[in-house]
């Protein structure tokens, strides 16, 4: 009667572990990057009361006689399958499609699938929740991005201005082929940046040559200082004629003072015309911006690359989040704030790139829902209950059995 009413208690103590595991996964029905737990029970050594026997020439085998003794907690495991992306509208908001899990912290790392992020009063990038600063690599000088270097914090300056100095300059429209040689040129107003993103203003001149399919380009600019000169040469169909010679004179048009020297953009003569219609040359485009302010901070989708966007409508490439994933993830360690950390059965942190070495691809926009099943769990909820309520039952039945017992002696 006593081995029944041990047996009945280790049962009430899982059952109690077990619902103890279903109440936090549902208390965590709606929290972000939330892995719900599931347990396994085993059970516990059986009392042998007869080994049994092995068959002779005469008589058959005879199976070993055992009594169980309860039931034991096998383990507690984390339930790793993906859970449903919720978009957010926020760019800083990332989720992981995959394996992958963000760094926090660049001491005592801890691994997360909740990707809420914002920047501190420093410029770090941090999960907005705990204030652990996320991890990845900062761009070098040229906007280079090395993933095969030790991850880091990653810290965004988002007080900085930035220009582009004009590098190519597209010419379109029309030189009227009825234009008398040399008597009627053509002049053009160009405006470029140089490399302080000031404007600067030059002019071309157009002037048809004795060849009555060439003109000859020349720039100027006022004060002087502008040079640059060459031809160009149209088919029959008043087509310009391909490869286009360079320039005679290099291009040279002044900067402002402190700007980088020599300022020397690439004119495209190409998509010029020598047509029976009026002139129309002009610049069709030039890729200088003047300077401009940080207005956005943009973390791109899959690779995580994180990106300055400017006023003046250019981008810039200061870093990246990186991703990290484990052999073994259900042997991670539960941690505060959804957070892991390793353990000792969970193998070492592989650190990479989103998109890569299996860590999954990263969501932009999206967060990544708790995967509790609250059918599931309420369901093992009941399996919890009925099962703390027979283990109640054998113990009563224990007691009254051995209160007849005892009633023997009357």
């Amino acid at each position: 009667m006593i081995r029944s009413m041990f047996t009945a208690i280790s049962s009430l103590s899982l059952q109690q572990k077990y619902l103890d595991v279903v109440s936090n996964n549902l208390a965590n029905a709606n929290t972000m990057g939330f892995k719900a737990s599931r347990v396994l029970s085993q059970d516990q050594f059986s009392q042998m009361m007869s080994p049994g026997s092995a068959p002779t020439a005469t008589q058959g085998g005879v199976n070993p006689t055992q009594i169980g003794l309860g039931v034991n907690l096998g383990y507690i495991s984390a339930n790793f399958t993906q859970g449903v992306l919720q978009s957010t509208g926020r760019n800083m908001d990332l989720g992981v499609q995959g394996d992958g899990f963000f760094i926090y912290g660049n001491e005592n790392r801890r691994y997360s699938r909740e990707g809420s992020m914002s920047l501190d009063m420093e410029g770090n990038l941090v999960n907005s929740a705990s204030g652990l600063r996320t991890q990845g690599w900062m761009a070098d000088a040229n906007g280079k991005i090395d993933t095969g270097l030790p991850v880091d914090d990653i810290n965004i300056v988002t007080d900085r201005t930035l220009a582009k100095a004009t590098t190519d300059v597209v010419l379109g429209g029309n030189l009227s082929s009825d234009a008398v040689t040399s008597a009627t040129p053509t002049t053009i107003s160009m405006g470029v940046y140089d490399s302080l993103g000031k404007l600067q203003m030059a002019s071309i001149t157009f002037t048809r040559t004795a060849a009555p399919l060439t003109w000859g380009w020349a720039i100027t600019s006022s004060p002087a200082g502008a040079a640059g000169a060459g031809s160009i040469t149209f088919d029959g169909n008043g087509q310009i004629v391909s490869p286009i010679a360079g320039p005679t004179t290099p291009i040279s048009i002044p900067a402002s003072a402190g700007a980088k020297t020599p300022f020397s953009p690439k004119i495209d003569f190409s998509k010029l015309t020598q047509l029976a219609a009026a002139n129309s040359a002009t610049v069709t485009s030039q890729d200088g911006l003047s300077a401009g302010n940080v207005t956005d901070v943009y973390i791109s989708p899959n690779d995580g690359i994180i990106s300055l966007m400017y006023s003046n409508g250019l981008s810039e490439q200061v870093g990246q989040v990186a991703l990290a994933r484990f052999n073994n993830p259900t042997g991670l360690m539960k941690g505060e704030d959804t957070s892991f950390l390793a353990g000792l059965n969970s193998g070492d942190a592989q650190i990479g790139a989103a998109s890569t070495g299996g860590r999954g691809s990263i969501a932009a926009s999206y967060l990544e829902a708790s995967n509790v099943d609250m059918a599931q769990e309420f369901t093992n909820m009941i399996l919890a209950q009925r099962g703390f309520q027979a283990s109640s039952r054998v113990i009563t039945t224990s007691d009254e059995i051995l209160q007849e017992l005892v009633n023997l002696k009357r």
